[in-house]
């Protein structure tokens, strides 16, 4: 099955807001970065949480055969990117969240609205 990244990054946000994350945030940055086409940002109330956001959204999208090219963090107690190529998922707590400030950084990105409930 073909998703194209607006569709996965939607996806990705929506298995997310299921699963509890808060502060999610989709930023397309097709237009000022070449590291893909959306940045999905998520946070978890803690390091179980963030590792369990990451486990749930890894086994919804392989069930859809979307498979991620590279996970990175996992042995880390406060963040872990989930690498789909056009999409990039990056899910903290809140305290790394904060120090890493990635929704600052690509302030220039386009903000998509997701329609996931507020947080």
């Amino acid at each position: 099955m073909t998703v194209d990244s607006l569709m996965l990054a939607r996806a990705a946000a929506e298995i997310l807001d299921a699963k509890k994350a808060e502060n999610i945030n989709v930023i397309r940055i097709t237009n000022i970065s070449s590291l893909g086409d959306y940045f999905v940002i998520a946070s978890g109330t803690s390091n179980t949480h963030v590792h369990a956001l990451a486990d749930e959204l890894e086994e919804k999208l392989k069930e859809q055969g979307v498979e991620p090219a590279r996970v990175e963090g996992y042995r880390s107690n406060s963040w872990i990117i989930l690498d789909y190529e056009e999409v990039v998922v990056h899910l903290f707590t809140a305290d790394a969240r904060e120090f890493y400030d990635l929704d600052r950084l690509w302030a220039d990105g386009e903000k998509i609205d997701i329609d996931c409930k507020p947080n």
